[in-house]
């Protein structure tokens, strides 16, 4: 009865092949996602490290400006 039941679960659980057709549209829209993936990371660094640092290169030159006037 064990064996049985192990055989089954087993057979379900099994995967067939999948004759299915993968065409170019998902390729593209695989490769679109991960480029979205990436730009996003990487505009989420920009706005978490660039700016911050810009903001304080500008306070820094504008301090020496006014020194030097």
């Amino acid at each position: 009865m064990r064996i049985s039941i192990l055989f089954i679960v087993f057979f379900v659980l099994t995967p067939l092949t999948a004759n299915a057709y993968v065409g170019p549209g998902l390729g593209l829209g695989v490769i679109g996602v991960i480029l979205g993936i990436l730009a996003s990371i990487f505009l989420a660094v920009i706005g978490i490290f660039w700016y911050p640092l810009k903001r304080a290169w500008q306070k820094i030159r504008k301090v020496k400006k006014e020194r030097h006037d």
